[in-house]
């Protein structure tokens, strides 16, 4: 009879080994950046999809964690670890699991059931979703996080629905609207959009979850609207719904890229930027056919050119433009709603005035 065969480790998994046992020497210290799944690639000759998944792993065994902007660094030693992915071999570290939690809630304290309040659960999952996204929130892992058993959750929410809905509720609280705000419509919605992306840019995930055909109900969402429409001509009720509908939607349509992006950057441990500059070879070989002369225009501008900041600004300015080329045509533009002193909608772009109203 044959004896047992011997199993290959699996490449991604002689990886994972091989920096986890550079962090336990020391050599990679709490803080300090993990190659990259580029230098991976490069230093260990595998595909990009194994290099994916050794940071994947990593990060699942609590070894390191993904900041955005600096890449996957180590993890600090109060960082709890996580189960090993699904037939990957158990390490060291997930040994340690049990010990290293006792430890953290020991140093922690906990929280006990009768200490926590609905704030204080909906807090938490904005930090967990804040730091790993929303695709990896659950129940138990908000429990987990407050040192709670998982089924007290639901005596401050009936639902993850509920508790997602209170999330982005909480979000939206945050925003801090100008009192008593710009007078001409155009300034307000634009600050209002503004206002906006800044909240997706503190809460990446909060655009990936908002529904135009089946929205929830944020009463601090709909205050925040009803302050940008507050200045808008009085049109029909069917225009001013389309109006912040499509601005609300672009905005949201423009912010689910911030989400993806900090998914990619903690999968891949490296920025968006880094990434094109890897693609440049692989871009240029294509456009140089010929094929492409539009595209192949593209090669020589800046890093910056694809940025989703710069892709918002852009676009935010050329909705504006036809919001008030839609007035216009309605004669909607005067009276409550126009900028002070005007005769009607004000003509951006126009001489001696700029986009704030001033005159030059």
């Amino acid at each position: 009879m044959a004896g047992p065969v011997a199993r290959t480790e699996p490449p991604y998994l002689r990886i994972v080994n091989e920096i986890r046992a550079r962090i336990d020497a020391g050599e990679l210290r709490p803080g300090d950046r993990v190659p990259s799944t580029r230098r991976i690639v490069e230093e260990w000759g595998v595909a990009m999809a194994t290099a994916t998944k050794v940071l994947t792993t990593l990060r699942q065994q609590g070894l390191v964690l993904a900041v955005p902007g600096i890449g996957t660094v180590v993890a600090g030693s109060d960082m709890p670890p996580a189960a090993p992915p699904t037939g990957a071999a158990p390490t060291a570290a997930v040994a340690e699991a049990p010990a290293r939690a006792t430890t953290r809630r020991h140093t922690t304290g906990g929280t006990a059931d009768n200490a926590l309040t609905r704030e204080r659960v909906v807090r938490t999952a904005i930090e967990i979703a804040d730091a790993e996204g929303s695709t990896t929130l659950s129940m138990r892992r908000i429990a987990a996080e407050l040192g709670v058993a998982t089924m007290s959750l639901y005596r401050y929410v009936e639902s993850k629905e509920e508790l997602l809905a209170l999330m982005m509720d909480a979000v939206f609280g945050e925003a801090e609207l100008p009192q008593p705000g710009p007078q001409h419509w155009r300034d307000r919605l634009e600050q209002c959009a503004r206002i906006q992306w800044s909240l997706y840019r503190r809460h990446p995930w909060v655009a990936t979850l908002l529904s135009l055909t089946r929205p929830a109900v944020t009463p601090n969402g709909m205050t925040l609207i009803e302050w940008g429409m507050a200045s808008f001509p009085p049109v029909d009720p069917r225009t001013v719904m389309h109006v912040s509908v499509t601005t609300v939607s672009y905005v949201r349509g423009v912010a689910v890229g911030l989400e993806t992006e900090a998914e990619a950057q903690r999968a891949t441990g490296i920025t968006g930027q880094e990434w094109m500059r890897d693609m440049d070879p692989v871009f240029t070989e294509v456009v140089s056919s010929g094929a492409y002369p539009m595209y192949a225009s593209f090669i020589d501008l800046p890093d910056d050119a694809l940025d989703l900041d710069s892709l918002f600004e852009f676009g935010l300015e050329r909705l504006l433009d036809g919001i008030e080329v839609l007035l216009s045509r309605t004669g909607a533009g005067s009276g409550e709603g126009a900028a002070a002193g005007s005769g009607g909608t004000r003509a951006y772009g126009s001489a001696g005035s700029g986009p704030d109203g001033s005159v030059g």
